[in-house]
């Protein structure tokens, strides 16, 4: 069994050696494909914080303590054997979020990703290098569109081969549809909301609520967990354990999505790894930013409506943005809510079914996320 430093390091092997025969069958059907490969192996590789992964290993290791007596002695005697394939299994959601980051940085226009040049732009850095025909954008938009879709695909293949049993793969199949549809739905409504703030307060509130929930809640930590413990043979979707994972992904799920809207306005860009205030240039409309408007007195609100969303926001505009958001009361508001969904997790695992060094690490996994500054 691993520990939560040595999870860490085998998804990473894991990850290093399936991307290898991926980049290398790329370049079989031509050597032009193989900056593609590289471009996703490099994302994938050099950097992340393999949240997923940890919970789909930490919910199997939850659902261990539900299995029958003979299947856990069956798993005693070759405990390495399940590790690989649950690791192997857990490291595919990073192809998810590779697919996903490199999709959404098209759509936010975002210009670096873990302190490097987005894929779209390391593409159409290549355009402008070989001088070829056409516009670089739309090469490096285009070159992204496919790069994601085809980490979509390797995902896919790596936990279907995985080394599950046909029958967890049947129990996970639905799970782990239902998590890139949410996380596409997420996406969809982010993007929905960018282009319309003139919504009632009440409706942008339900609005931003809905988008954290898809976007992140269900994506980075229910489902996970979810496909965790059916791996490890949790049948019933109203069992405790699943009721026990479920009010405690989605609770810390919501908490951290609020906080990585707290960073997208005011974290370190050393720490982010994303241009300082990129939500704001954006018009990303997170909760933080409908309490702001809504908080905010009648000319802070038409400066703050008057300067969110542009793009060429220079520094002092953001600054001016970020005053107003902390004037108005909404960073406070919102970081009392981070507390109360973080609180309202980790009552769930203390009054739930899981048990053990699963439940210390969720427990630990849960303050970390919610007290992160990256």
């Amino acid at each position: 069994m691993l520990d939560r430093n040595s999870l860490r390091e085998r998804v990473e092997i894991e990850l290093a050696a399936f991307l290898d025969r991926k980049v290398a069958d790329l370049g079989t059907i031509d050597p032009d494909l193989t900056p593609v490969g590289e471009a996703i192996c490099d994302l994938v590789l050099e950097g992340g914080k393999r949240l997923r992964p940890a919970f789909v290993y930490w919910g199997w290791r939850g659902a261990l303590d539900a299995v029958s007596h003979d299947d856990a002695t069956d798993r005693a005697a070759n405990p390495d054997r399940d590790d690989d394939t649950v690791v192997r299994a857990a490291a595919s959601l990073e192809l998810v979020q590779a697919g996903a980051l490199i999709h959404d940085d098209v759509m936010d226009r975002a210009s670096t990703r873990r302190g490097q040049p987005a894929l779209h732009v390391r593409f159409a850095d290549m355009h402008i290098e070989n001088r070829w025909a056409g516009t670089a954008t739309g090469f490096g938009q285009g070159v992204a569109i496919i790069a994601g879709d085809i980490a979509l695909t390797w995902a896919q293949e790596m936990i279907r081969t995985a080394g599950l049993d046909d029958a967890a793969i049947t129990r996970v199949a639905p799970a782990y549809d239902a998590m890139r549809l949410e996380v596409m739905a997420g996406q969809y409504l982010d993007l929905r909301g960018q282009v319309d703030s003139r919504r009632p307060d009440a409706e942008a509130l339900a609005a931003a609520w809905r988008t954290a929930r898809y976007k992140s809640a269900c994506y980075t930590v229910q489902r996970p967990l979810h496909i965790g413990a059916l791996i490890g043979g949790t049948h019933a979707p109203e069992g405790p354990l699943l009721k026990t994972y479920s009010e405690y992904g989605f609770a810390l799920g919501e908490a951290f999505q609020l906080r990585d809207d707290v960073l997208g306005v005011f974290g370190d860009p050393e720490q982010t790894g994303k241009p300082a205030g990129d939500d704001l240039r954006e018009g990303k409309q997170t909760l933080l930013v409908v309490l702001a408007r809504k908080r905010a007195s009648a000319n802070a609100r038409d400066l703050f409506q008057r300067l969110i969303g542009r793009p060429d926001l220079s520094g002092m505009d953001i600054d001016q943005l970020r005053m107003v958001i902390e004037g108005s009361g909404a960073l406070a508001e919102v970081e009392v809510l981070i507390a109360q969904r973080l609180d309202a997790a980790l009552t769930a695992l203390a009054e739930g079914a899981v048990g053990g060094e699963p439940r210390e690490v969720l427990e630990q996994l849960a303050t970390t996320l919610t007290a992160r500054d990256r």
